[in-house]
Order: C-alpha cells, then structure tokens, then sequence
C-alpha cells in the first residue's frame, strides 16, 4: 500500500470516528430516555459506530455478535428495539428474526434489519419479512434517527417525555471557552460495512412468509 493510499484510509476512518461538535436540529421524535438499544451484528465496526450513535442520543445499548447471543439477550434483557443484520455467521438474521416472532417473549419487540448485501436486501423486500423497517449500509446518524422516529410516530415506541422546566434565579451564562468541544457530543457521521464483509447468502435464509406473524412490515 503506497502512502497515499495509507493517508486516505487513516483519514476514512477518522471521519468515521471522528469529533462532530456541531449539533443539528432534531425534527424526529426520540424514544423514550434510556431505552435499551440491541445491536445485533458480526461486524465489530457496525456494532461500536451504531452503538455510539445510540448512545449519544440518550439510548442504553447492548451488543451481540451472533443470532443465539441476541435471541438470549432479547428474552432476558427484553429491548425496546433491535437492529439486526441479515448476513451473519451460522445464524443468520432471518432466523433470528423468525426465532424471535415465535417466541411470546419476545415477538412484541420492533426490529429494524440492516444490511449491505445486495442478495440480502432484494430477499428482504421481495419476501417482506416481519421486521418493522430495513436499513441499508452505509447509513447515518440522521437515517438512525428517522427509524427510531418512524417507530415512535406508529406508536411501536414510547415518546420521550419533555424535560420539565426549571426556573433559575439567575441563569448561568457560559462563556465560548466553556463550550469547548469536550463538552458536546461527538457522534459519527456514517456507519460503513466491513470492506471484506461480502458472504454469500444460502438458500437455506428463505422460508415461507406464512411462517412469521408479520409485525408492522415495511409497505
């Protein structure tokens, strides 16, 4: 690899992980404050870049690598939403999913799939699996939001409450050098699959729509 090559991948994933003191204006609704968050995920960088998004945006978060690791921790954690990719190692999303709809433990939880396989994303539609929403990698912070906004908005999600207000005598007033960029959020701008993240999905993914009790699927 030339030094060139080097500079412009050290400053990809700079941008990546990168500081981002500006705050945009919110227009979605947010869920609930502290509401648990599952990332479900092989790819180390999807789960650490979706789960600082969360984060930032007041959301509890918990991780998993593998489909049996996320149906347990759904059944025992019970999350207010999941996000779950398609393409993973052994169990893959789809049976997740289904796993997760035949359970009565855990068929009432909104479920988002990503993914950034192209076999994976035309099933996903063609099928309309019973998943509330589908995301396409790459995705942002903004399409993040969009979908936990969507879920919110369809009554999937509880709101998020309005701070109470607070009077103050004398409202402190901060000076710019207090406002310093340690003190905002930073937050990545875009979650990018694994460069080498490109499996090839099997037939044994499909099975019969008539098999999953369809929870607000995509129209």
């Amino acid at each position: 690899m030339d030094g060139h090559a080097l500079m412009n991948g050290i400053g990809f994933f700079k941008r990546l992980l990168g500081n981002h003191a500006a705050v945009e204006h919110r227009v979605e609704p947010q869920a609930a404050l502290g509401a648990r968050m599952l990332v479900v995920d092989d790819s180390p960088t999807i789960c650490a870049v979706l789960g600082k998004m969360l984060r930032q945006d007041g959301y509890a978060v918990l991780k998993a690598t593998e489909g049996k690791d996320a149906i347990e921790l759904a059944r025992s954690e019970q999350p207010e939403l999941i996000f779950l990719d398609i393409v993973m190692p052994g169990m893959n999303g789809f049976a997740v999913l289904r796993a997760l709809r035949h359970d009565p433990l855990t068929r009432g939880i909104p479920i988002v799939m990503i993914s950034g396989n192209p076999q994976a994303t035309e099933q996903f539609y063609v099928q309309r699996f019973g998943a509330d929403d589908f995301m396409q990698k790459p995705f942002d912070r903004d399409e993040v939001y969009l979908r936990i906004g969507q879920l919110v908005q369809s009554g999937r999600l509880a709101g998020r409450l309005p701070p109470e207000p607070v009077e103050l005598a004398s409202p402190p007033v901060l000076s710019a050098e207090e406002l310093s960029a340690d003190d905002l959020a930073d937050i990545p701008d875009i979650a990018m699959p694994d460069a080498d993240a490109t499996p090839h999905l099997t037939g044994a993914v499909a099975m019969p729509q008539a098999t999953l009790q369809v929870v607000h699927g995509i129209g």
